[in-house]
């Protein structure tokens, strides 16, 4: 039996650690400067609550805001949970870590893209079939620097 290295995985923990740590330091003090950050997340993630008329609204994947208003922001080592406002409502969102896509905060140019193995394979059959065309950058990245781990698992 060979052994190696999962270097993708350990990446991917170190990120949602630092991800973590980030969040810990804005709920313990509020946010510094001009940061904010937009945060892309699986709706369908096991362990996301959210209102479910907001599940409707983001059947797959939502991003939320967290930059002028928030309230409640809790860490823990499995996650976040924090409450939004969302046209004059408040509404409280639980997000684990492992249901995070992207973490962006705009006003360092800084950026996280995490790719699970169901979106490779779901691009792969698209490849397959001919139907991937050139990808837009996604908002609101404004050139940050994505790093995507998968390129470190094999």
């Amino acid at each position: 039996m060979t052994r190696s290295i999962d270097y993708g995985n350990l990446m991917h923990r170190a990120m949602r650690g630092l991800i973590q740590e980030v969040l810990s330091d804005v709920a313990d003090d509020g946010l510094p400067g001009a940061h904010h950050f937009f945060i892309t997340f699986d709706t369908r993630h096991p362990g996301v609550e959210m209102a479910q008329w907001l599940k409707d609204r983001y059947p797959g994947e939502m991003t939320i805001v967290i930059q002028h208003w928030y309230e409640n922001l809790a860490v823990d080592d499995e996650g976040f949970a924090i409450t939004l406002n969302f046209g004059n409502q408040p509404e409280p969102l639980a997000i684990p870590f492992d249901a995070i896509r992207t973490f962006v905060d705009p006003s360092v140019e800084f950026g996280l893209r995490f790719e699970t193995h169901e979106q490779d394979d779901e691009e792969e059959a698209e490849e397959e079939a001919g139907m991937i065309e050139a990808e837009e950058e996604e908002p609101p990245a404004k050139n940050a620097d994505v790093v995507s781990l998968d390129s470190f698992r094999k």
